[in-house]
């Protein structure tokens, strides 16, 4: 599948300001660039930096006054799907380097408050099959409610309050998963079908040695999805980190799918 993605950002700044931005694709095994444009008007500085776990890229900017940010890309997907429920979960002494820190608790998933609901409500399933389940949970005891949390909701205050948005989710789809003594992180991604249309949060387990997709807002589907970055929690993949006073004027994000034909053109 191959997907077009189209991203506008407007935002005003009073003052000079220090922006962190993650709003490209990855160039990554599972998902193809063919083509991508990026533009930022004005700025003071612009410079690239490796992003989480070398996935995908941010970007530094110095800017102030307005800033718009206009970025185009056509990314064909080659991921198939996989059924995870199946897959077994990796003995600690087997696990990589890179998936052992997401085992640990984390700014919005505290995970270590949950050790004992996980062990009760999944503790008679293994591997896969624990996160599936998991995965129903939450899809059978949450709401998705816009506008019902904010940037200090955690995974605690999503289980009290039983609604939240696509972060939420992954939140506390991440913090049953750690609970249970497998690797979770979350995955900042376009995908197709999102409703609204905005970027997208979901997770990646670590089960049978490789990283897999699952969305527990069942909006979006891993052959149909483009990471753009991974990391802890929300924290570590907003899209847009402004180190002083900032006001969004407006943002768009729209994926479509287009045919490789036209993508080539």
């Amino acid at each position: 599948m191959t997907l077009q993605i189209n991203v506008q950002l407007d935002y005003w700044f009073e003052a000079p300001c220090d922006v962190l931005l993650q709003v490209e694709a990855a160039a990554i095994a599972g998902q193809r660039i063919e083509q991508a444009h990026i533009t930022v008007t004005p700025h003071d500085y612009f410079g690239r930096v490796a992003a989480q776990d070398h996935i995908g890229e941010r970007i530094w900017l110095r800017t102030g006054g307005r800033m718009l940010v206009d970025y185009q890309a056509t990314v064909t997907i080659d991921r198939g799907p996989v059924d995870y429920a199946l897959l077994p979960a990796v003995p600690f002494h087997r696990l990589p380097g890179e998936a052992a820190p997401y085992l640990f608790p984390s700014r919005y998933c505290p995970s270590n408050q949950f050790v004992d609901l996980v062990q009760t409500e999944f503790g008679a399933l293994e591997g896969g099959a624990k996160i599936a389940a998991m995965r129903d949970w939450i899809a059978g005891h949450l709401s998705y409610v816009p506008g019902s949390s904010n940037s200090d909701t955690t995974a605690v205050d999503t289980f009290h309050g039983r609604e939240g948005i696509c972060r939420d989710y992954a939140h506390l789809m991440i913090t049953f998963a750690r609970a249970a003594d497998i690797p979770a992180r979350i995955a900042s991604v376009y995908a197709l079908g999102v409703t609204p249309p905005d970027f997208h949060a979901v997770v990646e387990v670590f089960l049978d040695g490789e990283w897999h997709l699952v969305d527990a807002t069942d909006m979006a589907k891993a052959s149909e999805t483009v990471l753009i970055g991974v990391g802890r929690d929300i924290g570590d993949v907003a899209f847009l980190t402004a180190f002083g006073p900032l006001q969004m004027n407006s943002q768009n994000v729209t994926v479509a799918e287009v045919s490789p034909i036209a993508a080539a053109d």
